[in-house]
């Protein structure tokens, strides 16, 4: 591969785009070459706020921990019929693993729930339900 030479379609300058970038390129799976010079791309990423797609700084707003009483900061407004807890109290709240919690017995292991092959109420065969 060899460097190319590109037209800036922002500034109408000259830019050089390497053989490495090219590689670069290739290996990401970009198709298209860059259109704008790095010093229009790099003006174009600041405008935008650091790049992304347009995202903005969330805000935050004040609240005193329902748990310890600690002043601390919540991205939703509080609302005084719901508790709000620092982030310390909130891990403390959430059951470990973080996610849903696992019953035993389900699972398609035995069990006998409704998707498994056994019937609701005992017994063999089909459920008239």
């Amino acid at each position: 591969m060899q460097d190319k030479t590109l037209t800036c379609r922002d500034c109408g300058r000259e830019f050089t785009f390497t053989a490495s970038e090219q590689e670069f390129f290739a290996q990401k799976g970009f198709t298209n070459e860059p259109s704008r010079c790095p010093e229009c791309r790099a003006a174009r990423k600041a405008s935008e706020g650091g790049g992304g797609y347009g995202r903005r700084e969330r805000e935050m707003f004040p609240a005193v921990c329902a748990q310890c009483g600690k002043d601390t900061q919540v991205p939703f407004q509080p609302r005084s019929d719901r508790p709000v807890y620092c982030s310390d109290c909130y891990s403390a709240q959430r059951p470990s693993g973080g996610g849903y919690e696992r019953r035993s017995g389900g699972g398609s292991s035995g069990g006998g729930g409704r998707s498994g092959g056994g019937s609701r109420f005992g017994g063999g065969g089909r459920s008239r339900w």
